[in-house]
């Protein structure tokens, strides 16, 4: 074993390191350009191409090649393809990020609201600290850790009021939440005994409680993925939500569901046709549906069933409604 920076490491790791740096060297912008081109990649602005991989990483926009490659062969491109095609897939998965990340802001703000209220004129303003309430003693106490770092952590001035002059190191739960993380909510909405809670909580949104929850963590879960800037657009998610079945019943019929087909039943489609959902129970005004339809509307048709997204998508009532109301 040697020791490097305070961990140790096998000689093995170590030599097998080494021998991967000898065979995989680093390569400059323009090495790695010209291997796309070896590949058969077009590229009609090498400028702007180099540029891109300056800025945003050979490694990140690599895998958008995907779509564009011999069956068979990823390091081989179709005949034609251009590195605008890569950069425009690439940017397309950028807005979604952003658009998902809106969207789950917005779910996040209203689970915390909704869970302070139900949970503080339910259990008390402190009731989210009795594990008696919650169905894990064990991961109720590992949530109380985490939500204790993310106090340690915030910068917020009514965290240190409450415990510096008001001596509450903990604070009523309508304070807590707004430093709370959407995961730290989560895990306190979808570990507590009360189901009649947890409906509350889910009511205004025509869910069923354990479904509500479910979606939730996923929301968790994908909200830090897009944050962390990881690839969105034909992901498949490991953890699967479940679906909601019978309410609201309009949803159902949205959804792609294929037992045949998990894989696409994994990806972003459904999540997509929850984030409308939701974001419309929240703000029935809101234009976020128009502009996520006009986004994929922007994407090359051929590269849809990527994201999950079933062949007759446009057909389905919500998608089919949101496209009868484009200006």
């Amino acid at each position: 074993m040697r020791t490097k920076g305070g961990f140790f490491f096998p000689l093995n790791t170590l030599d097998l390191g080494r021998r991967f740096a000898m065979s995989k060297p680093a390569r400059t912008y323009q090495e790695q350009l010209d291997l796309l081109k070896a590949r058969g990649l077009i590229v009609q602005d090498e400028s702007f191409a180099l540029h891109c991989l300056e800025h945003h990483n050979y490694y990140r926009i690599s895998p958008y090649r995907f779509p564009f490659t011999q069956s068979g062969n990823r390091d081989a491109f179709i005949s034609g393809t251009t590195f605008e095609q890569l950069w425009k897939l690439y940017l397309f998965d950028q807005k979604l990020r952003h658009l998902v990340i809106e969207a789950c802001k917005s779910v996040e703000i209203s689970l915390r609201a909704r869970w302070a209220y139900q949970v503080s004129h339910s259990l008390g303003p402190l009731g989210y600290l009795d594990n008696k309430h919650f169905s894990s003693a064990l991961i109720h106490a590992r949530t109380l850790v985490k939500l204790n770092e993310e106090m340690e952590r915030s910068k917020e001035e009514f965290i240190k009021h409450h415990r510096a002059h008001l001596f509450m190191p903990w604070p009523p739960t309508w304070v807590i939440v707004e430093i709370a993380s959407f995961g730290t909510i989560s895990n306190l909405l979808g570990q507590l005994r009360q189901s009649a809670i947890r409906q509350a909580v889910a009511k205004p949104f025509g869910m069923d409680e354990q479904t509500f929850c479910s979606l939730m963590h996923h929301l968790s879960v994908l909200r830090n993925s897009a944050a962390h800037h990881s690839r969105l657009w034909n992901r498949r998610f490991i953890f699967k939500f479940k679906l909601p079945k019978k309410k609201p019943p309009h949803l159902f019929p949205n959804f792609f569901v294929d037992s045949a087909m998990p894989q696409k039943e994994a990806k972003i489609h459904n999540t997509l046709v929850l984030l409308i959902h939701l974001t419309t129970c929240i703000e029935p005004a809101t234009d976020w549906p128009e502009r996520l339809l006009r986004l994929l509307l922007s994407l090359d048709p051929q590269l849809i069933p990527e994201m999950g997204f079933p062949t007759d998508w446009k057909t389905r009532p919500l998608w089919q409604s949101l496209i009868a109301a484009l200006p």
